[in-house]
Formats: C-alpha cells, sequence, structure tokens
C-alpha cells in the first residue's frame, strides 16, 4: 500500500528563469500541462494526476472566503429594511403624520366660504371636462341632459375636493340641511365649509347627500390654455355656485361610499340595490 506524496503548489517554479535558461512553449509543450508535470517532481505519475484531476476541468485558482448562512441572513434582513425605508419616505403620508405634520388644520380666520370659491369653480370645470358637458346655450336643455349610465361610473370615481354637498338626510336631525363645499375627504367623513363660514364634519355613515352637478360646461372659450383658466377662476371672475346655474342633483349614499378618493379611482364598483333604514 503506497503512502500518498505530500504536493506544495507554493514552491518556487521548476521552470523558472535563470542566467542561461529561458521556458521555451509551442504548441507540442503548452504551458499548462508543462508547468503542472514539472512541479509535481515527488509525485511518480505526475502525467496521471495532470491528466485525472486537471486536464479539461474548471479549477479555481483563488478561494475567496464564502459567507456563512447567518452573514446571508443578515445581509438580507438589511436590504429589506432598507427598501421599507426607502418606500416609507416615497409612500403617501398616512392619518397619523398628517396629524401629527397639521397639513389639514385651517389657520385662523381661513374658514371662509368665499375663500373656497375657487376651488369650487375648478372643480366645476373639472366636471365639465370629466362628463363631457356641452357648452351653455349651443344646445337645449333636453339635449344637453348627459346619458346617466354614462355619468355614474366617472361620478363615483370622480374627486369631490371643491364639490357643493347638501345633506339631504341623516341619523342626526342636527346635520340635515347643511351644505357647504368639501375642503377634505376622508374614509368615513366629509370635511365641509359652509355659507356661515363654518368647518363641519359630516359622517358618511347613515347619512344621503346632494350632489349638484353643472348642466352645461364651465369651461372658459381658451380651455385649451389651462394656466389662464387657473389664474382667471383664482382671481374671481366667475362667482357663484353650481346651485346659481342649471344644474343636475344626484343622490350621494354615504353607507356605500366609505372609501378615500384615491381609493375610489381604481375601484370597480358593481350596480345593486340596497335599502336605506
Amino acid at each position: 500500500m503506497s503512502m500518498l506524496t505530500q504536493v506544495d503548489p507554493y514552491k518556487p517554479l521548476a521552470l523558472g528563469t535563470s542566467q542561461n535558461r529561458r521556458v521555451k512553449l509551442n504548441t507540442d509543450a503548452p504551458f499548462t500541462p508543462t508547468y503542472i508535470q514539472a512541479s509535481l517532481t515527488q509525485s511518480g505519475d505526475p502525467q496521471g494526476i495532470y491528466t485525472t484531476r486537471v486536464k479539461n476541468r474548471h479549477i479555481v485558482l483563488e478561494n475567496p472566503p464564502r459567507a456563512s448562512n447567518a452573514q446571508k441572513e443578515h445581509d438580507a434582513k438589511k436590504a429589506r429594511r432598507e427598501s421599507e425605508k426607502k418606500r416609507r419616505k416615497t409612500a403617501a403620508l398616512g392619518r397619523r403624520s398628517t396629524d401629527a405634520k397639521g397639513l389639514w388644520k385651517l389657520e385662523n380666520g381661513s374658514e371662509k366660504f368665499d375663500l373656497f370659491l375657487p376651488l369650487h369653480q375648478l372643480w366645476m370645470g373639472y366636471m365639465s371636462e370629466l362628463l363631457g358637458l356641452w357648452p351653455p346655450s349651443s344646445v337645449p336643455v333636453a339635449e344637453a341632459m348627459p346619458n346617466a349610465s354614462s355619468m355614474h361610473p366617472k361620478l363615483v370615481k370622480a374627486d369631490f375636493h371643491g364639490s357643493l354637498l347638501t345633506v339631504r338626510q341623516s341619523k342626526n336631525p342636527c346635520l340635515v340641511g347643511l351644505s357647504g363645499i368639501v375642503i377634505h375627504e376622508t374614509e368615513n367623513a366629509f370635511k365641509l365649509i359652509t355659507r356661515k363660514d363654518q368647518l363641519k364634519l359630516i359622517p358618511k355613515q347613515n347619512s344621503i347627500f346632494t350632489l349638484a352637478v353643472p348642466l352645461y360646461s364651465t369651461l372658459l372659450r381658451a380651455q385649451f390654455e389651462p394656466a389662464e383658466a387657473v389664474s382667471s377662476a383664482l382671481s374671481g371672475q366667475r362667482s357663484g355656485t353650481v346651485l346659481d346655474a342649471p344644474h343636475i342633483t344626484f343622490d350621494l349614499y354615504g353607507n356605500q361610499f366609505c372609501f378615500r378618493s384615491a381609493d375610489r379611482a381604481g375601484r370597480k364598483f358593481k350596480a345593486k340595490e340596497t335599502i336605506e333604514l
């Protein structure tokens, strides 16, 4: 039984250059087999070792340290924490963050109905473009009335900030008859500014609202120049609300409308009969 011989792969090259020796390489004697067979001086069969262990094989010349499973798990957790932190920075602010920063709190003296009339005017132009309303005095009232089947899918996904809502029915009799411009919509409530310059928080649950939509388009003739339209609305050139002109009214059932405006935009609503008690 022959003992295995130890081979030192880091010893000086056997074919190293000296004063009067040079390494001659040609196709008959390639470098790799020549070097290995010449380096295995302590082996009895260097050609056999090269054939069985080296030839036609991928050999790693370096041995880098491999990361342990614990290190891999630690790096994965760190990457998840970084991605979660980046997602929180780019995501929309939640209710607690907005309440802490006071983003939806009005300054003292800014609870004025007239201050939000330009917002209401912009909303009327937004609805005119969304519903494709006709310009005034262009068609009679019967022909100007849009198709209800085409209006309902657009209204349930529309943005109500700036709209004029009226509480038609509610379990709280103190809320019936309240009307104002919507300045903030949450999942369960509307925040209105009334004509008496009062800020009211109206819950959606157990309430039925009346939504007024203009019958004719309120867009300016220069509707293809939105910058001029916005500046004219903010300067108060067009005063009044949607109730001061021909309009269409819709009943809005709050129990079926408990969604945020951003959630309603991507939600699919199905028509189904409901009984409001």
